[in-house]
């Protein structure tokens, strides 16, 4: 968490002094990138909300994505439903910017073939979204979810410019 820590004031400062709101939606970082936003005081003034959809199940209650995914998406743990969470988020939340999140973090990959370390990470703000996938290598599950959550708030920052 202490590796988030200015990096969360950084984004923080940026989306206050431009009077701009984000919500996350994140899977395999657990929470991390949610925490660490809302550890800088004032987080209110630009923290609309987050969840963790590490299930289909929350997927569907908190988002209204449904199970099976929208054509052409074909499955988690990709760059276009990373996408799709980010920009549901925000539309949802009425955020200037969506940050999506969905992965495997160890210490085996997922159902889908995906090794662990492996993530995909997607911004959406106010020209469009960026979308990234990090693999670690690693099956360091506890390594992974603060490798993912960095990276996934070095693109949030990288994208607010």
């Amino acid at each position: 968490m202490q590796d988030l820590l200015p990096l969360a004031e950084k984004i923080g400062a940026r989306l206050k002094a431009r009077g701009e709101t984000v919500a996350i939606a994140e899977s395999s970082t657990g929470g991390l990138i949610s925490a660490a936003l809302l550890s800088v005081g004032g987080a209110s003034a630009y923290f609309r909300g987050g969840t963790v959809v590490y299930t289909a199940y929350a997927r569907s209650g908190f988002l209204d994505i449904p199970n099976p995914l929208p054509a052409p998406i074909e499955r988690a743990s990709t760059e276009p439903y990373a996408s799709l969470l980010a920009e549901t988020v925000k539309t949802r939340l009425e955020a200037s910017w969506g940050l999506g999140e969905t992965g495997a973090t160890g210490p085996t990959g997922n159902r889908y073939g995906d090794k662990s370390g492996h993530t995909c990470i997607a911004v959406s703000g106010p020209s469009g979204t960026k979308a990234i996938t990090l693999e670690t290598g690693s099956p360091d599950r506890i390594a992974n979810m603060r490798a993912f959550a960095k990276k996934a708030m070095e693109l949030l920052a990288e994208q607010l410019g």
